[in-house]
């Protein structure tokens, strides 16, 4: 047997690791408007509860702690829920604005964070909401850190098909509409991690990071739902004896279920489970914690056999945050708050009327009016893992793009992260009648620029906070 120095192991990260839960399930009678075509204001009950997970990340227990969020939410629609909840977040737990990341699962059944929606019905139940969910996420995170142990966070890559390509050619007229587009190829990829406990390797939680929209559930749902995610955290947990699945939506401008827009929770419940046993899988696919594959040499046989035995392996211990402020030129047609509020005031179609509000609250956000809206991209390395989150809507060439850039690292691309303002589609998609391009409130190209930026402080960061561990050899790369 010839000796040899190959090794696999999927990337990960090895620190102080916090998880914990909170309910956030809102009151009844809050205003759970999603959808234009919707005929009510209000939800009449609940499919399955809404969640709050709490992730605390650090190298070590004099550091300040990473604090990462999935809420089961829609979005924020204005700016005045993101900057409320996040600033209560940090002031009280201590933290920069670059250590927090609020992830939005973006599931279209869930109530406004929008405290600009106080007028609308079931209004007054809003901010009182908002300030519940902001001390949850505290109280969590407090909860996290009491009970933060060393673990291992290691990443799988698999595939689900769930998500569909949903812009599709309209027969009838020279325009794309949202729907399944049986003619396009859809990003299937799910990112799995597992955080283990390193004294035992008992399972902690499972983070999934997937692009696809909960809109399973449409106008016609009357219930408070987190659609696909809440079936799909239960099938993961029943696997994994409790420990807490959390989500975290992945870059998801063009993905949808193929069968979606419908007040059949049975389907989201499905949904979830089709997306629950492909993390399963991924899951037992996954190398025991703190091991790596090592080939140890040829044994010469009916054929040359390579020799693969598991042998120990730490992973990194690096954990580095960024907050990296991006430029997006917005569209010269973008029209200021007064000029919509008026066109709104004379609109008497209820669907039409709620897109202009939108389009108020993106104006808001963005502000309009000036030539370019400075957007925040939250850029987190563990280890051997990269954390990315934005607050807008990007197409899944976002994070295709980023993978393929940083093959050796595990990339979890995350949209409507700590707010939310529009699509970032490619330019292709301006020149077609396509929703996401007239509905963003950003120009032609911001994706592309979008890609090149992020990636251009993903490497400087990697330059400058280089270590020793071979994190090439993660995800399959060779070296000797």
């Amino acid at each position: 047997m010839s000796s040899g120095a190959l090794t696999w192991s999927e990337p990960g990260f090895n620190g102080l690791i916090g998880v914990a839960r909170r309910d956030i399930t809102p009151p009844p009678g809050i205003y759970a408007r999603n959808w234009g075509a919707a005929a009510q204001d209000l939800a009449d009950g609940v499919h399955k509860p809404l969640l709050c997970t709490v992730l605390t990340i650090r190298a070590g227990s004099n550091e300040t702690p990473l604090v990462l969020v999935a809420l089961d939410a829609t979005w924020f629609r204005g700016p005045e829920g993101a900057i409320q909840i996040r600033e209560q977040v940090c002031r009280d737990l201590g933290v920069q604005s670059s250590a927090l990341m609020v992830s939005l699962s973006h599931t279209h059944s869930g109530p406004s964070l929008s405290p600009a929606e106080l007028h609308k019905p079931g209004g007054t139940l809003i901010k009182p909401y908002v300030e519940r969910v902001a001390a949850m996420i505290v109280e969590a995170a407090r909860e996290a850190l009491e009970a933060e142990c060393q673990s291992e966070l290691r990443f799988a890559t698999g595939r689900c098909g769930l998500a569909a390509d949903r812009d599709l050619p309209d027969p009838s007229s020279p325009r794309l509409v949202c729907g399944f587009n049986p003619g396009a190829i859809a990003d299937d990829t799910c990112l799995v991690g597992r955080v283990s406990r390193s004294s035992d390797g008992v399972t902690l939680a499972t983070l999934v990071n997937y692009a696809c929209h909960p809109t399973t559930l449409g106008a016609s749902n009357r219930l408070i739902s987190p659609d696909f995610i809440g079936a799909m955290r239960e099938t993961v947990e029943a696997h994994s004896s409790g420990a807490p699945c959390f989500f975290v939506q992945g870059a998801s401008g063009e993905l949808a279920p193929r069968i979606q827009y419908t007040s059949d929770t049975s389907i989201a419940d499905a949904h979830g489970r089709e997306l629950g046993h492909a993390v399963v899988a991924a899951l037992e696919g996954m190398l025991a914690p703190r091991k790596m594959l090592a080939m140890e040499g040829v044994v010469e046989s009916g054929a040359p056999l390579a020799m693969w035995r598991m042998r120990d392996r730490q992973a990194s211990t690096v954990v580095r945050a960024m907050e990296l402020p991006v430029e997006l030129p917005l569209k010269p047609t973008l029209r200021g708050e007064a000029q919509i509020m008026d066109e709104m005031s004379r609109c008497q179609d209820r669907a039409a009327k709620e897109r202009l509000h939108r389009e108020v609250l993106v104006a808001r956000t963005v502000g309009a009016g000036a030539e370019t809206s400075q957007r925040s991209v939250w850029i987190w390395r563990l280890g051997e893992v990269l954390l990315v989150g934005h607050s807008d809507e990007a197409y899944s060439l976002f994070q295709q793009q980023l993978r393929s850039a940083f093959p050796a690292f595990g990339v979890v691309v995350m949209n409507v992260v700590n707010g939310w303002g529009g699509y970032i589609c490619p330019a292709a998609r301006y020149e077609q009648r396509v929703y996401q391009s007239q509905q963003s409130p950003y120009a032609s190209g911001c994706l592309e620029l979008l890609i090149n930026r992020v990636s251009r402080a993903i490497a400087e960061l990697l330059r400058e906070h280089a270590t020793p561990e071979p994190v090439e050899a993660v995800r399959g790369t060779r070296t000797r």
